[in-house]
């Protein structure tokens, strides 16, 4: 255990504990409610995987320390809470490590996050003079989200789209680095004539509440805001009500179906690198590439195959400890996430889908995900499948394999991703318009 109070002296020994490997150590500065969900093993999977994304450490900046917001001192329940932040740089990027430490010097939160180096800049295809922006507010009570409605200038009504970011607390931007790939979306689709609402998810604007929920699920996760946003553009006079389209990115297009299933109002899917495989086992498959380039993740390997194996058991309950589940998520989460096919639920949907995959990424695959749902729906007249050659997970374009490190260099999504959205949305145009457009030909 650490003998200090200070926060900021305990966020650095922290910082160097993990740079040397000494995760059980760290461990023992976790408050019981921390340990509850995650562990050593857990840490050291998290740092490893981002180390072998960024490479060496070379500087440990000093650290910042702040009051803890609100929503931590609440759910936690400790008024003394203070939040330190500690930036790290390495060989080929950075993170910064964020903690929340108690008046005893035990840490209730540590969390690994992205710098943010570089603003983001608008893509060149976006046009901003075509659409204005709202911000509005996602679901009601105590776990509304805020978000922001882009919406086309002009008469309408519009197609509309609720975008779904992929695994992770994001915010309505899915912001990763000096990128937000669904802002990218966003602003191209508006400038197309498609009104989009993006939100920050439940796991960005009220971690602390979720975290101190151990029944809490991926449905959880994303149905409730995903079907309240649907809901807010259909009451929108600008938005055509027959055609809000539900549009995920990985896991959102994982659990994009289900949403679809709970509100049958949804007028179709879009599904951009969307996982079929069970999540456990493609986490193992993730650390295992990772490893080839950095040889010294193989304990992160080790580590997260052991936990995998523990989703795979047939005594997974909601009782088992989430300290040791993958990414430190509870038993109910993974029972739920494992009980699910996305296949399956999108086959019983009668309705449109369009299916982009990336040919370059290595999260979510042509070989291991794509495969899925072309067995499942390729079959379909209404189902169209495409796959981007030279785009990443992110659906950045490039060439020679992918590797985390892309994503810490501002790029944008492919415009061609963005134009295969608003033309697959084109053709539901109400009647008078395709007789218009047909008159005009």
């Amino acid at each position: 255990m650490i003998r200090e109070t200070d926060p900021a002296a305990i966020a650095t020994a922290v910082v160097e504990m993990a740079r040397s490997g000494r995760f059980a150590d760290i461990e023992l500065s976790f408050a019981p409610a921390l340990r509850a969900v995650a562990s050593a093993e857990t840490l050291q999977v998290g740092w490893e995987s981002q180390l072998s994304r960024l490479g060496a450490i070379g500087e440990v900046g000093a650290p910042i320390s702040e009051p803890a917001p609100e929503s931590w001192v609440t759910v936690i329940g400790k008024a003394d809470l203070v939040k330190v932040s500690v930036p790290v740089t390495c060989e080929r990027g950075g993170l910064t490590v964020v903690m929340a430490v108690d008046e005893v010097g035990l840490l209730q939160d540590l969390q690994l996050k992205p710098p943010l180096t570089e603003s983001w800049t608008p893509p060149p295809y976006a046009r901003r003079s075509r659409f204005d922006e709202h911000e509005v507010t996602v679901g009601s009570g105590t776990p509304a989200v805020p978000g922001t409605l882009s919406l086309p200038r002009g008469r309408g009504p519009w197609p509309a789209v609720v975008l779904l970011s992929g695994g992770g607390p994001f915010d309505r931007d899915a912001t990763t680095g000096p990128n937000k790939p669904l802002k990218d979306l966003a602003w191209g689709l508006a400038g197309r004539g498609v009104a989009v609402l993006r939100f920050d998810k439940v796991t960005h604007t009220h971690a602390a509440q979720v975290a101190a929920d151990p029944g809490f699920t991926m449905s959880d996760e994303y149905v409730p805001h995903a079907v309240a946003a649907v809901h807010l553009l259909q009451s929108h006079p600008a938005v055509d009500a027959a055609r809000v389209f539900v549009a995920g990115h990985s896991m959102g297009g994982k659990v994009a179906p289900r949403v679809a299933a709970a509100e049958p109002s949804v007028a179709g899917l879009v599904l951009l690198a969307a996982d079929t495989q069970p999540m456990h086992r493609a986490a193992v498959r993730v650390v295992r590439h990772l490893a080839l380039l950095d040889p010294g993740a193989q304990a992160a390997v080790e580590a997260i195959t052991r936990q995998a194996a523990r989703v795979d058991s047939p005594h997974l309950s909601a009782e088992t400890p989430a300290a040791e589940l993958p990414f430190g998520y509870s038993g109910a989460y993974w029972l739920d996430l494992r009980d699910y096919d996305p296949v399956a639920t999108a086959a019983a949907l009668d309705k449109p889908m369009l299916i982009l995959q990336g040919g370059r990424d290595y999260q979510v695959t042509v070989a291991d995900d794509l495969a899925g749902w072309q067995a499942g729906l390729g079959h379909r007249e209404d189902v169209t499948i495409r796959v981007h050659v030279a785009d990443d997970h992110l659906f950045f374009p490039g060439s020679g394999p992918s590797t985390p490190a892309d994503y810490d260099r501002p790029q944008h999504v492919d415009a061609a991703v963005v134009a295969d959205i608003a033309d697959w949305l084109a053709p539901r145009r109400p009647a008078l318009a395709r007789l218009l457009s047909t008159f005009r030909r």
